[in-house]
């Protein structure tokens, strides 16, 4: 398994981002919270690439910068951890953005057993779709 949260699978696409505020589902495990849509923007043509990921912390919660920072960290670690088992179940490319909600300062562990039913919850949403 490659746990790797390379360039290419970083969210930056102005056009995709707008896409995943107006268009975009969300799935929520307090206090993250999962917005995505469906996208082949960014994605080659014959790509093994399914995801595209960004990350997000609100300045309304942590008002200094470090604080932010340290938690965008902690999600992408997260995510770059548990991708897996949103690759397995995936067969359309999603671009996605993950969202902190909280001034609560959870700790990694918590956070990355959040992520965990966050993902499981995502995965039974869109085979529930299909």
């Amino acid at each position: 398994m490659n746990f790797t949260y390379p360039k290419n699978e970083k969210l930056k696409s102005k056009i995709t981002i707008d896409s995943l505020f107006s268009k975009g589902k969300s799935v929520s495990k307090y206090p993250l919270r999962l917005v995505y849509v469906e996208s082949n923007y960014g994605i080659p043509e014959g790509s093994s690439q399914k995801l595209k990921m960004g990350v997000s912390v609100s300045k309304k919660y942590f008002k200094k910068a470090v604080d932010r920072n340290y938690f965008k960290r902690v999600l992408r670690e997260t995510y770059r951890l548990n991708k897996h088992l949103l690759i397995d179940h995936l067969d359309k490319p999603y671009a996605f953005m993950f969202f902190y909600q909280t001034k609560d300062r959870l700790t990694y562990e918590e956070i990355n057993t959040k992520t965990i039913q966050l993902f499981e919850k995502f995965i039974l949403q869109i085979k529930k779709v299909e």
